[in-house]
């Protein structure tokens, strides 16, 4: 004779599987979310990464090359700047040491938004007879 109290089932009961589906899709639901999150924010991160180089880059020539032309804006493929002076004696004349900013602005699509990133410098350079001809310490 069997005591069915003594007799033990193993196993889980569907009461106790539906509980731990439900505990697992949570769980899973709320990591992909993070996961997702993070993927998105590591891609942003890398086109100001980009960008950010890109304008070092391009600054680092700019300020290099001595005769770029004063209140004029300059443009390439994903970048403008303007080079104006910022700072200079009083009645400056050739060959006197004026100080320049380059303002440099890089923009890229990132989907249908553009997106930018600006960047400034300084450099020193010489004043010409052409840069006073040219009005180039008059602002505009």
């Amino acid at each position: 004779m069997t005591d069915t109290r003594m007799t033990r089932r193993q196993g889980f009961t569907l009461l106790e599987m539906l509980v731990a589906t439900v505990i697992m899709a949570v769980a899973v639901s709320g990591l992909m979310s993070s996961l997702s999150t993070s993927m998105r924010n590591a891609a942003r991160i890398t086109e100001y990464d980009r960008a950010s180089l890109m304008a070092r880059s391009k600054m680092d020539e700019l300020i290099a090359q001595p005769r770029l032309p004063r209140q004029t804006m300059l443009e390439g493929p994903g970048w403008r700047a303007r080079i104006t002076p910022f700072e200079f004696p009083p009645n400056p004349q050739a060959g006197y040491s004026i100080l320049d900013r380059i303002e440099l602005e890089v923009s890229w699509m990132a989907g249908p938004q553009r997106k930018t990133f600006a960047l400034e410098g300084f450099r020193k350079s010489a004043l010409t007879q052409e840069d006073i001809a040219a009005g180039a310490l008059v602002p505009k």
